[in-house]
This record gives structure tokens, C-alpha cells and sequence, in this order.
């Protein structure tokens, strides 16, 4: 006799079974983690743990609303009425608004907290004693630091003081318990203290000396200072504030026009530009830099135009108008017939493996090799021997140098990558190309092997005495694009930036400072100045020689 199989109802009933045969020690182990957690939750340790985070985040929170509406202090700087407040920041700093010359931004501190001063109206009284006595402007200035002192450390206590009030209102009002809220004024006053003490134990007094500019271009030397002055007295933070306020208080009492800009009788102005790429923005910039920094000579390394046709000749007429020697080595989109342009130009000095003297300087340079305007990585033989190219051209000027024998203290190449030959040679670099701006110490280069049959030698030759010589250290510095790459600066979603230096050399023929400004790109109006002082800035790393990738 057969056996009947199983109906529909029994085979359900026996999956069912089955998963809650495999899945009942599951949901057990649910039920007792469960009870747990109830458990722990509900012990007592753990409540205090919610109600000590509750009070700790109302007592940050009360703080952050006391000093972000209320933390301001009114003090007098010379001349001003100024207001200081402090708001939360990520990366510190003080921030100095000069309406409406524009502003000046330091690096003075570490830590959550940034320092803002805004200098408002003038005190009539103040003002007009500045006026008939030129030389209260200089005692305006002795006082200035006392009267900033005095400002901060009122706005530091007063911050404090406004961040536990603030703490202890907001707690009050979200826990009514005295405890509590006692508990979250304390824990504002911890925060508030620890914050304004990192940002006292970071302070950097010599962040005066290189303030980031930003503002209308032509007011920038008057209100940051002459870096030639400021290179040799960085260190002296009164001074230097003293400078400051001293220019912008010459500003304001003037009715009638900005203070004549009145530097160091010693010290030599160059502007560095490079890539123009035929933007004809650039030449009013360049003259407004030049009479306004009172520039003595335009350095221009290279790819002042586009193509190198004939057609493009004409763009290099305006270089008379800059009214100051241009000095000029030509890049990879110049062609010779661009570079013989140049050369016509009444002001104009082309390097091509050559030297010549400004003020006192001493400058050697050579053109781009290459002549690649349509951004290839082939040259005009159609081979892809570019990088040793630009190599051998840098050994090409470096031998020169050597032969020259003259001491030369700037050397200038378009492409980065020619300038690592020069390196122990030469103690500045300026190069163009990248379209980026940087500055980096070249690598050391590697001494060479000792010939005996030279030293042997009665009458060493000067490139073997040169040889011997010990090595400087080089400063590669690459501008930006001064055109803002031409027509491709607008091949990305934000124009590229208008760049340019101006280099500050004493009567040693050392660099001392270089102040890099930007203008926003094509269809942008904003202007950015960040001055830099040798010695002052982070070292320079060595860095390998730069690439030959970029086909600008």
C-alpha cells in the first residue's frame, strides 16, 4: 500500500516550523541584547553621561552665540575709531578693513578664533591735528602699538566674559537647574579660555611684514608700505605697525589725492611678467604697476604672443609705452620673427645667450629652444627631443655665464626646465611657462669629478676656475600667466588669473622681498597683492627639476 504525500496545508506547516526552529535562538539573542541596552541606558552612569554631553554642547553652543553677536570692543588708533570682534575660525589670523582703500589680511595667529579690525570714522579733532602738524603722524605712530595692545586684551576679556553670559542664559533657559547651568558657563569659560590662549601661544609678531593685500591696485604700496624698509627691519612688529598706520593715516588726511609713495633711494624695482599670449588687458597693468611701484625694469620671459605669425608684430609696439627698459627672453609660441620685433623696440633689450646690466644688476638669458605654437610636444625638426633641448639650452647660458666672467645675479629662461643647469650659478631664476605661479630652491647641482691632468695645470682656465668656485644657492621663482593665458584662460570653467612680480633688490644686489599680485581673469575685477619677505617665508624645499610636460 502506497504512502499518501503530504497536503499544501502540511507542507506549510512544516516550513514554518522549520524557520522557527532555525530563527527562534535568533530572536532570543534580539530580546536579551535588547533588554540590555534597555538596561544600560536606563543605569545611572549612563544618564549622566547624556546629561554631562547636553550640558557640555549647550555651554559651546551659549558661548558661540555670545561672542558671534555681542564680542566687539571700540578702541582709538591714531586718528581712527576702530571697531575689533572675534568670530570663530578654522585657521586664525587678523583681518584689517581699510575703507575704502580695501584690506589687509595676516597670518598672526593659529586656532579657533580670527580677529577682525575695521577702522571706521575719523575723530575731527585727531584729524585736523594731523593735518596742520605733519609730524603728529609719527607720535600717532608711537602710540599705536599701546592703543592696539590695550584694544585686544579688553576684547579678549570682554569675549570671554560675553561667551560664559551667553552659556549660562542658554542653559538656564533649556535645563532650569542651577547645577546645570553653573556646569555650562564653566565649560564655556574653559573653551573660550583655551581658544584665545592657543591663539596668544601661536602669535607671530612678524606677520606684519607680509600682509596679503587685497583693494584697488593703485593704493596698494601706499598702505602696505616700501618692502625695501620693511625687509630690513621685519623683525622690529612696533615699527612696522607704526608704518602702517602711518601710511593710512597720510591717506585719510589728504584730500586731495594719494600720499607720493616715497621709497628707499636704494633699492632696485623689477616687474617680472610673462605669457602674455597677446591679451591687450596687459599692457595698461603693466603701466599702472610700473607708475605706481616706480619700477626701474620689466623682465618678460617669453610667449608674448600666440602664434609667431607676422600678423602678431604689431602687439609688441605698445612695449614703449611702459617708459622703462624691457627686457625680454623669448618663449616657445615667440618666433624669431617676434623676437626680431621685440628687439626694434626703442626701450627693449632681447637676450639670446647674452648679458646686460640695469641699475646695478647684472642679468644673463637665452630663448626657448622650441618654437611649438600649437601646444605640440615636437619641435620645428618634427622629433620629440625637447627636454634635452631645453637642457642643453641652460647649459648653453650657463656657459656663457662662466665665460662672461661677471658675477650675474639674475638669470632668465621661458621653461622651467632649462634653469636646473644654472643651478649654484646664479642665486635667482625667473622663468614662465606654467601659467602657475611658484618659487622653489633649485636641487644642489653635482660637483664635478676632479681632473688630474687639470689641477696639474700651472694656468687653470676662468671656466675651471669657475668650476671650483663654491655653489649659491638658487631661487627657481616661475610667474603666472601676466595675459591670463590669452584666449585659452577661458578653456575652464574660472578665468585664469592675470599674475605678475615686482622684485625688490637692495644696493648689495641681494633680493629682499617680492610682492605677487593677481587680478582676477578675464570678466573679473577683484585684485589680490601678497607681499613676501626673504627670510621670513617657510624654507623652500629643493625640488626636482621641473617638468617638460606642459605645452603652454
Amino acid at each position: 500500500m502506497t504512502e499518501e504525500l503530504p497536503s499544501w496545508r502540511q507542507r506549510w506547516r512544516s516550513a514554518v516550523a522549520y524557520v522557527f526552529a532555525f530563527s527562534g535562538p535568533a530572536f532570543a539573542f534580539l530580546r536579551r541584547t535588547f533588554a540590555f541596552s534597555g538596561r544600560v541606558f536606563r543605569h545611572r552612569w549612563a544618564r549622566r553621561v547624556r546629561v554631562a554631553t547636553a550640558v557640555g554642547l549647550t555651554g559651546v553652543a551659549g558661548s558661540l552665540i555670545g561672542v558671534m553677536l555681542f564680542a566687539r570692543a571700540d578702541i582709538n588708533v591714531g586718528p581712527f575709531s576702530a571697531e575689533m570682534s572675534v568670530v570663530p575660525s578654522v585657521t586664525g589670523g587678523t583681518e584689517i578693513n581699510i575703507p575704502p582703500l580695501g584690506s589687509l589680511h595676516l597670518d598672526s595667529h593659529r586656532g579657533p578664533v580670527h580677529l577682525r579690525v575695521a577702522l571706521g570714522s575719523l575723530d575731527q579733532s585727531r584729524t585736523e591735528a594731523l593735518i596742520d602738524n605733519p609730524s603728529a603722524i609719527s607720535s600717532a605712530g608711537d602710540r599705536a602699538v599701546d592703543e592696539v595692545v590695550a584694544g585686544v586684551s579688553r576684547l579678549g576679556l570682554r569675549t570671554m566674559g560675553l561667551a560664559v553670559l551667553g552659556a549660562l542664559l542658554l542653559a538656564a533657559l533649556t535645563f532650569r537647574d542651577m547645577r546645570r547651568t553653573a556646569a555650562a558657563g564653566v565649560t564655556a569659560l574653559v573653551v573660550t579660555g583655551g581658544s584665545l590662549g592657543l591663539a596668544a601661544g601661536t602669535l607671530r609678531p612678524d606677520s606684519i611684514s607680509e600682509p596679503r593685500y587685497e583693494g584697488l591696485l593703485v593704493n596698494a604700496p601706499a598702505v602696505v608700505g616700501d618692502a625695501r624698509r620693511i625687509a630690513d627691519n621685519y623683525g622690529r612688529y612696533a615699527e612696522q605697525l607704526q608704518t602702517i598706520l602711518g601710511n593710512v593715516s597720510r591717506v585719510y588726511s589728504t584730500i586731495s589725492a594719494l600720499p607720493v609713495y616715497e621709497p628707499a633711494g636704494n633699492t632696485t624695482r623689477l616687474l617680472h611678467v610673462s605669457d602674455l599670449h597677446l591679451n591687450p588687458a596687459s599692457w595698461g597693468l603693466i603701466r599702472t604697476v610700473v607708475e605706481t611701484f616706480e619700477i626701474d625694469a620689466v623682465i618678460d620671459t617669453g610667449d608674448i604672443v600666440d602664434w609667431g605669425s607676422s600678423a602678431e608684430t604689431g602687439y609688441v609696439s605698445s612695449i614703449p609705452s611702459i617708459q622703462v627698459p624691457y627686457i625680454y627672453v623669448r618663449g616657445n609660441h615667440d618666433s624669431v620673427a617676434i623676437q626680431a620685433a621685440v628687439a626694434a623696440q626703442s626701450n627693449a633689450v632681447v637676450l639670446d645667450n647674452g648679458l646686460t646690466e640695469i641699475d646695478g644688476l647684472t642679468i644673463a638669458g637665452i630663448g626657448d629652444p622650441q618654437f611649438t605654437p600649437d601646444k605640440s610636444e615636437t619641435n620645428e625638426a618634427g622629433d620629440d627631443s625637447g627636454p634635452e633641448l631645453l637642457a642643453t639650452a641652460g647649459e648653453n647660458l650657463a656657459q656663457t655665464i662662466r665665460g662672461s666672467g661677471k658675477q650675474v645675479d639674475i638669470a632668465l629662461v621661458h621653461d622651467p626646465a632649462m634653469a636646473q643647469p644654472l643651478s649654484g650659478l646664479v642665486p635667482l631664476v625667473l622663468a614662465g611657462h606654467q601659467h602657475a605661479r611658484s618659487v622653489a630652491m633649485l636641487p644642489e647641482p653635482t660637483p664635478p669629478t676632479p681632473d688630474a691632468s687639470a689641477s696639474a695645470s700651472p694656468d687653470p682656465s676662468p671656466s675651471a676656475l669657475a668650476l671650483i668656485q663654491p655653489a649659491v644657492p638658487t631661487r627657481l621663482m616661475v610667474e603666472g600667466s601676466t595675459g591670463g593665458a590669452g584666449l585659452r584662460g577661458l578653456e575652464h570653467e574660472d578665468p585664469t588669473p592675470l599674475s605678475l612680480s615686482v622684485l625688490y633688490f637692495d644696493e648689495n644686489r641681494e633680493l629682499k622681498a617680492y610682492d605677487d599680485i593677481q587680478l582676477g581673469g578675464t570678466g573679473q575685477s577683484n585684485v589680490e597683492m601678497q607681499r613676501n619677505v626673504i627670510g621670513l617665508e617657510d624654507a623652500a624645499t629643493p625640488t626636482p627639476t621641473p617638468s617638460t610636460q606642459s605645452s603652454n
